[in-house]
C-alpha cells in the first residue's frame, strides 16, 4: 500500500530566495577556495594558481570573474610593466568569510570523527 503523499506545509519561498543565491554562489567548484585564499590580502592570478594546485587556469579564470560580476572580489590592474592584475575581497566578499570558516570548522569535525572511527 503506497503511503499518501502529504502536503507541505512550510511557507514558499519568495522566487529568489536569498539562501539559494548565497549556496549558488559559494557552492560552486573552487570558489570557496577562491575567497579563502584572498581572505588575507590581495594575490595576483599567478599566487592564486600556487595556493589551489588542483584548479586549471581556465577555471580559475571563471571563477574570478563570476565573483567579480557577483561583487565578492575586487580586480585591479597595477600600472606596471607588464601589467599585472590584483584580486581582493570587497566588504561583501569578506562576509562571506565566517560562514566558510564554519563550514571549515565542521569538516575537522568531521575528518577526525572518521580518523577516530566513528
Amino acid at each position: 500500500m503506497a503511503l499518501k503523499m502529504r502536503k507541505n506545509l512550510a511557507p514558499q519561498p519568495p522566487e529568489r530566495c536569498d539562501l539559494t543565491e548565497c549556496m549558488a554562489l559559494i557552492g560552486g567548484a573552487w570558489t570557496p577556495n577562491v575567497i579563502w585564499h584572498l581572505s588575507e590580502g590581495a594575490r595576483r592570478f599567478s599566487e592564486l594558481r600556487a595556493d589551489i594546485p588542483p584548479i586549471s587556469p581556465k577555471v580559475l579564470t571563471q571563477r574570478l570573474r563570476q565573483l567579480e560580476e557577483r561583487g565578492i572580489v575586487h580586480r585591479e590592474v597595477k600600472p606596471t610593466s607588464p601589467p599585472s592584475v590584483e584580486y581582493s575581497l570587497t566588504d561583501l566578499g569578506c562576509e562571506l568569510l565566517p560562514a566558510i570558516q564554519a563550514i571549515v570548522d565542521v569538516g575537522k569535525r568531521l575528518k577526525e570523527r572518521e580518523e577516530a572511527g566513528l
